[in-house]
């Protein structure tokens, strides 16, 4: 039999890994598109930001989407849903097609990401969450990393229309995959829809994350930006004040109550925050300051997911070992040290010392992305988790746009200051050291989790008892599988 402790982890990554490598494979390819169906790169670079309003607007539908048809059934719809987009990119002929596309990609976008998460709650055991959420990590680093050296390559050696059609053939593995081997699983309690809250959160995620995205870019005046990401602040303080009257709203800000979840949130928020500027900047450090080529800069760049990928198999024998709140609290400092570090880089610095350095930087990244997204779901219910994992992918989204935004107005200010009008290798270095500093302030957050934060999940508990009975590996082992059976008659209940 296969294991689908291990196989629906890898289903969900392969769905996400396909959405992040998207999102940022086609920056390198943009002139050559815009060249092809006969505009400026300026306005297609508008076109594509389509995609992040129709994330925004759609994200905040997908927990009560996922309750109502099943969590299975709509992540392969939204699978499907992404590739039909992704087609309709390659055969785009206009800006208007291509805008259209990309609104249809952020549609599935938008749901496999929370619904994916979704599914791997509730299918996977307790004591297997940690090693899940490792692989389901990994796709959201590597996909910024490798995705420009891939586009430079695609695009200098085939076609632009093969970035969208390599989705195809991911996707249709993907959607038989998740039908074959995913339990068909629905909440018991259908709730009614907010259609209000959802218009109200739809229009404030947009604007704000919209905003945040084009920031620092110079595609929009200040003065359209400002008022986008004013315009979605109202809108998000009006759907607050709904929320608080309503019983089923779209985005539940009741569940910050929960102490693991509220960290995650706000904790994870000001970590990604740091962490999201680094596909930005140091692809531009590297080009631009050091005059690499745009494939050169990928495979240094790379390096970073290498980390990554080492540290999934170590990752649940960490948290075990020192916790949820020490652990995350202490290695959100080590992450920010080593983002911190890339400031120092100069065009005389060894490729091979930045390789390194990005190589172990990724590993305590990669770690600290699993902890926070294992430890925000410790204290949730199961009637709840719908909601809890649209909550979450929310932040996320908004964390990213901001870490953009941010590292762009940090080099901007760094140029206003040394009175220059062109980019070089020195204006990057303060926008490191803030969103390093950024990032490290997340520890505080990290910190006021109480000491035994997810200790059933992370199987911490299970291995204190163990060790005070004085059993041995054996009854650590067995106190960890029983952890688990709570989860695995839940499932079997639901199941019928």
């Amino acid at each position: 039999m296969v294991d689908k402790q291990r196989v629906i982890p890898l289903i969900v990554a392969t769905a996400l890994f396909m959405e992040n490598m998207d999102s940022t494979v086609i920056a390198t390819s943009l002139p050559a598109i815009a060249a092809d169906i006969g505009t400026s790169p300026l306005t297609l670079k508008l076109a594509i930001t389509s995609y992040l309003l129709s994330l925004a607007v759609f994200i905040p539908a997908s927990g009560w989407t996922a309750d109502r048809f099943g969590a299975r059934m709509v992540f392969a719809i939204a699978v499907g849903v992404f590739m039909v987009g992704s087609v309709g990119c390659a055969l785009s002929t206009s800006v208007t097609d291509f805008v259209f596309a990309r609104i249809l990609q952020g549609m599935g976008g938008a749901m496999m990401t929370p619904v994916g998460r979704l599914v791997l709650l509730r299918s996977v055991d307790k004591s297997a969450l940690v090693n899940a959420m490792a692989w389901v990590t990994v796709p959201a680093l590597i996909g910024p990393v490798i995705g420009p050296p891939l586009g430079g390559f695609i695009t200098t050696y085939a076609s632009w229309h093969w970035i969208f059609l390599i989705n195809i053939p991911i996707g249709l593995l993907g959607i038989f995959m998740a039908l074959r081997f995913i339990d068909p699983i629905k909440s018991e309690a259908q709730e009614p829809f907010d259609l209000y809250g959802m218009v109200l959160a739809g229009i404030g995620l947009a604007g704000i994350a919209f905003g945040l995205s084009v920031a620092g870019l110079n595609l929009l005046p200040w003065s359209t930006v400002a008022a986008l990401v004013v315009g979605g602040a109202i809108s998000m303080t009006l759907y607050v004040l709904h929320a608080r009257r309503t019983g089923s709203p779209v985005l539940d800000f009741s569940l910050l109550k929960l102490p693991t979840l509220r960290a995650a949130v706000f904790g994870g928020f000001l970590f990604r925050l740091g962490i999201g500027a680094l596909p930005f900047l140091l692809p531009l450090l590297m080009q631009i300051g050091f005059g690499l080529s745009p494939f050169q800069s990928g495979l240094v760049t790379f390096a970073s997911s290498l980390g990554a990928m080492g540290m999934k198999t170590l990752a649940a024998r960490i948290i075990r070992t020192f916790g949820f709140r020490n652990l995350m609290t202490v290695n959100a400092i080590v992450s920010a040290f080593f983002l911190g570090v890339c400031a120092l880089f100069t065009v005389t610095t060894p490729l091979l010392i930045i390789m390194v350095i990005l190589v172990v930087g990724g590993f305590f990244r990669s770690l600290e992305f699993t902890a926070i997204n294992t430890v925000a779901y410790a204290d949730v219910e199961t009637a709840q988790m719908s909601r809890a994992t649209t909550l979450v992918s929310v932040n996320q989204q908004l964390a990213i746009s901001a870490g953009v935004a941010v590292g762009a107005a940090c080099v901007e200010t760094t140029m206003w200051f040394s009175h220059v009008s062109e980019l070089n290798a020195a204006v990057f270095a303060p926008a490191f050291v803030v969103v390093a500093l950024t990032s490290a302030a997340s520890s505080w957050f990290f910190w006021q989790m109480p000491a035994d934060a997810g200790h059933e999940i992370s199987g911490r508990k299970a291995a204190e008892i163990a060790s005070r009975k004085g059993a041995g590996k054996g009854a650590e082992k067995a106190a960890v599988k029983a952890a688990s059976e709570d989860t695995q008659d839940v499932r079997d209940q639901r199941l019928g």
